[in-house]
């Protein structure tokens, strides 16, 4: 997958924790003592899902290192807004984080005509922690193959495609992809990914992007298949599975993303030592093993590369809500 070029860090054992304590040699003690309690980590979702499961893995890890647990809390709700808002609005001393992902950070800042918060400035970036590649699927008895039947099929009517909700990373990866390829779709927006597959199975809808770790259990057992991944390297879950590029859409990527944010103002020796420990646990061999088993690409980056790629989609998808009509439209 196409993800910023980030130093790989092989930070492990001892040689992470003395790093650690030399970062915070002659730092305030409020910030040499942390953490002294639990930290709780905001999710703009409910419990469950591929979201929740990946907080939960890359939380445990990292508390193995800062000797604190760390709390997840639910807060679903406005696109994110509210787990968003509550963080940004806590109390900027490293015991209150934000799980920021694709819709958070790069979709809400043009979706919605107005936020309680900035996010950008009301943030300070951790570390972007994983991604996932999405997949193209129709159903198995469309006759649909390859993407040149899908761009035919698209050039002789007007396609009807599902998504997990308006403004969901899923419908603006089909928006993107109707744009690249210059044809018109019609949007049908479900509540979440689930009835929206069971529709796309029964042919109601003509075809959905999914993320990998969802869709793959429709493909294995037949009931869907898988145009493409929307990646630049196949996925080692369906290695069968062609890629944009070798499909001949050679500048076409999506992926959702998840990472890290602390309140802005949050003492920069914090926001360093909860990067570092991140970046440590997103690479350690056990969590890597485990994420791409379920079709995660794991990054573990620094803050200021976490802050360049926000910028980065915050620019990439403002353009797809102008085109497809949605900016500004919540």
């Amino acid at each position: 997958m196409k993800i910023p070029e980030f130093a790989r860090l092989n930070l492990r054992g001892v040689v992470l924790s003395l790093a650690l304590v030399g970062a915070m040699a002659g730092v305030p003690s409020a910030a040499a003592d942390y953490p002294d309690s639990p930290i709780s980590v905001y999710l703009p979702l409910g419990p469950g899902g591929a979201t929740d499961n990946l907080a939960r893995i890359a939380t445990n890890k990292a508390s193995e290192e800062l000797g604190q647990r760390f709390s997840i809390e639910h807060r679903p709700g406005a696109g994110g807004s509210v787990a968003s808002n509550t963080v940004a609005n806590a109390s900027a001393d490293g015991y209150t984080l934000l799980f920021a992902n694709f819709a958070t950070h790069a979709v809400t800042p043009s979706l919605f005509a107005s936020l309680p918060y900035d996010p950008i400035e009301d943030f300070a970036p951790v570390s972007l922690l994983a991604s996932q590649a999405h997949l193209v699927l129709v159903p198995t008895d469309s006759g649909i193959e390859s993407l040149d039947d899908l761009i035919a099929a698209a050039e002789g009517d007007t396609l009807r495609f599902a998504s997990s909700g308006i403004g969901s990373p899923l419908h603006l990866a089909a928006e993107f992809f109707a744009s690249t390829l210059g044809v018109e779709m019609e949007h049908v927006p479900y509540e979440s990914s689930a009835p929206a597959l069971q529709d796309l199975i029964a042919g109601r809808v003509d075809f959905m992007f999914d993320n990998i770790s969802s869709g793959k259990g429709f493909v294995e057992s037949g009931d869907l298949h898988a145009v493409m991944v929307t990646s630049q390297e196949r996925s080692t879950l369906l290695p069968d599975v062609p890629t944009a590029m070798e499909s001949g859409l050679d500048d076409f990527e999506t992926y959702g993303w998840w990472g890290i944010k602390a309140p802005a103002d949050t003492p920069d020796a914090i926001v360093e030592r909860l990067s570092e420990v991140f970046q440590w646990a997103m690479k350690s061999d056990d969590v890597v093993e485990t994420l791409e088993s379920q079709g995660f690409v794991t990054i573990g980056s620094t803050a200021s590369e976490f802050e360049t790629h926000v910028a980065d989609e915050i620019a990439k998808w403002a353009i797809v809500l102008e085109d497809a009509g949605l900016k500004g439209s919540q």
